[in-house]
C-alpha cells in the first residue's frame, strides 16, 4: 500500500469519525426514569404524573417560543447537550415499595437511565431513591412529603416540593387567621392512614401545632385503602372537633366523604393535605358532596396567555383534565432536573449531582408558586412554598390563603352537600 493511499485511507477515516460525532451530538438520547404508580388504588394520580411529564418532555423536545423566556422552551432540545433529547421510561411501581424498588433497579441496571423521578406515595419514594443511592444515580422527588426523605444522609436525593413542616406551618397560620376571624379551631382532629405519608405528616402536624399551643385532641388513624370507614366517621360524629385535618390518597379520601354523606357528619371545618383531594378522579367523584374543603397547592394557572396558562392548556389537551397541585408540583421538578442536566451539559451522574447542587432558579423561572429553587445539604429545596385554596362554586379549587394575593375569601362552614 502506498504512503499516499494510506493518508488518504486514513483521512476518509477521520471524516467519517468527525461526521459520527457531529450525528451523535444531534441524535443523542438523554434517558430519565419515572417510577410512578400506573396501576392499583392511585393509578389516577400515576396516570397524570405521566401526562404531566410527557407534556415537559414536549416543551424540552421541540421549541416553544409561545413560553417566552421559560427555561428549556426556546430550543428543541438541551441546548447544553448539542440539542440532545430527552426521554422518559416509565415504570408501573403498582403502589407497591416493594415493587417501586424493583423498578428502579430495573431502569438503573437495564435501562440505563442516567436519572430518576418519582415516586409519588412517600413509602415508595424511600425505597426506590434507596436503590438510587447505592448506584449512585441522581433522583429527584418532586411530590413526596414526608420529612424523613430527606434526614437520611443521602448524596444523590433531591426534593423542589414544600414538606410537612412547610405546610404544617402554613395550617397553623391558617387556623389562627380563620380564629382571629370568627371561625372555632380549638378542637384538631387527625384522620390518616398508615402508610409512611399518612404517619410522617400526622406526627409533623402534631408536634408543630403542640410547639404553638394548638394540641393534636383526637387522632384517627385507619389502614390504607379502606374498605369500610364507618367508625372512623362514628368517632368524628361523637367527638365533635372544630377542625378535621384529613390525610389520605385517592380511593380513602372518595370513600371518606361518601360516608361523611352518609352519616350525615360535616365538620365544621375540613382541611386536607393534598394528596387524594388534589387529584381530579376525587372531584369527579365527589367534588359536588365536598364543598367548602380547604386543600393545600402550590399551583397557580395564571393569568391568560401566561407560560403557565398555556402549560395548563396543553396539559389539558394531553389528559383530559385541569392541572391539579400533584402534576404541577410533578412537572416542575422534572424541569428541575432537566435544566440542570442541561447545565451540566453531560449525562455523567455526578455531573449531573454537582450541576443539582448548584442550582439557584428564581421565582420567574418557575411554573409553580416556590419562591425558587435551591437545595440544602440535605437535597432538600429550602424556597418551596404553599397556600390554602378552597373547593368552591362545584367543582373548582381557589386560592383563599393568605388573604393577600387570594382569589377569593374563605367561606365557612364546611357545606359538604
Amino acid at each position: 500500500m502506498s504512503l499516499k493511499h494510506l493518508v488518504g485511507l486514513l483521512s476518509a477515516a477521520a471524516i467519517s469519525v468527525a461526521l459520527a460525532g457531529h450525528a451523535s451530538a444531534e441524535d443523542k438520547i438523554v434517558k430519565i426514569g419515572a417510577v410512578f404508580p400506573l396501576s392499583g388504588n392511585a393509578a389516577s394520580a400515576g396516570v397524570h404524573a405521566k401526562a404531566a411529564l410527557e407534556v415537559a418532555m414536549d416543551i424540552i423536545n421541540n421549541a416553544h417560543p409561545e413560553l417566552g423566556n421559560f427555561p428549556l422552551a426556546k430550543n428543541a432540545g438541551l441546548a447544553g447537550l448539542g440539542g440532545a433529547k430527552v426521554e422518559l421510561v416509565f415504570a408501573d411501581n403498582q403502589g407497591s415499595p416493594a415493587t417501586g424498588q424493583n423498578q428502579t433497579l430495573r431502569l438503573i441496571t437495564e435501562e440505563k437511565v442516567v436519572a430518576l423521578t418519582g415516586a409519588y406515595q412517600s413509602g415508595i419514594t424511600l425505597t426506590a431513591s434507596a436503590i438510587a443511592e447505592k448506584y449512585g444515580i441522581p433522583f429527584l422527588n418532586a411530590e413526596s412529603v414526608a420529612s424523613n426523605l430527606t434526614e437520611r444522609g443521602f448524596k444523590w436525593f433531591f426534593r423542589t416540593t414544600p414538606i410537612a413542616t412547610d405546610f404544617a406551618k402554613v395550617y397553623y397560620e391558617f387556623l389562627t387567621d380563620a380564629k382571629a376571624a370568627g371561625a372555632k379551631t380549638d378542637t384538631i382532629a387527625l384522620v390518616h392512614d398508615n402508610t409512611e405519608y399518612g404517619t410522617s405528616v400526622a406526627n409533623t402536624i402534631t408536634t408543630i401545632f403542640k410547639e404553638k399551643g394548638l394540641p393534636v385532641t383526637l387522632d384517627v388513624a385507619y389502614a390504607s385503602n379502606a374498605t369500610d370507614v364507618q367508625s372512623q366517621v362514628l368517632q368524628l360524629k361523637e367527638k365533635k372537633p372544630d377542625v378535621v385535618v384529613m390525610i389520605s390518597y385517592t380511593s380513602d379520601a372518595i370513600l371518606f366523604a361518601k360516608t361523611m354523606q352518609a352519616q350525615d357528619y360535616k365538620p365544621a371545618m375540613l382541611l386536607a393535605d393534598d394528596a387524594g383531594y388534589s387529584d381530579p378522579s376525587f372531584i369527579k367523584a365527589v367534588g359536588k358532596i365536598s364543598q367548602g374543603a380547604f386543600n393545600r397547592s402550590s399551583w397557580s394557572v395564571g393569568p391568560p396567555g401566561s407560560a403557565t396558562a398555556i402549560i395548563a392548556e396543553m396539559y389539558k389537551k394531553k389528559s383530559g383534565d385541569e392541572m391539579d397541585d400533584t402534576a404541577a408540583r410533578q412537572m416542575q421538578g422534572f424541569f428541575v432536573l432537566m435544566e440542570a442536566i442541561d447545565r451540566a451539559g453531560s449525562t455523567d451522574p455526578a455531573k449531573i449531582q454537582a450541576a443539582l447542587k448548584a442550582t439557584d432558579l428564581k421565582p420567574d423561572q418557575l411554573m409553580i408558586g416556590y419562591r425558587g429553587v435551591k437545595f440544602d445539604d440535605k437535597g432538600q429545596n429550602m424556597l418551596a412554598s404553599g397556600i390554602i385554596i378552597q373547593l368552591q362554586d362545584g367543582e373548582n379549587y381557589v386560592s383563599v390563603f393568605p388573604r393577600d394575593g387570594a382569589a377569593k375569601a374563605p367561606v365557612m362552614p364546611y357545606k359538604g352537600w
